[in-house]
């Protein structure tokens, strides 16, 4: 369970520290990725960008 844990918690900062060059080629603005104000906040909900980074790191966990 702990090592879950971290493995979770290690993937959150890498995709954090990734996510303004992921932006600059084009995730967050791909058709299916939701972004809409309601009550004064912006919401953004990347359906489409979650997908394909779940497929290339399945990807990669089958040749590793």
């Amino acid at each position: 369970m702990f090592r879950w844990l971290i493995v979770v918690f290690l993937a959150l900062v890498l995709i954090n520290g990734f996510t303004p060059w992921l932006q600059k080629i084009g995730f967050g603005r791909l058709p299916g990725d939701f972004r809409f104000k309601l009550f004064g906040r912006e919401f953004f909900i990347p359906i489409t960008t979650t997908l394909i980074l779940s497929m290339v790191a399945a990807a990669i966990a089958k040749f590793l």
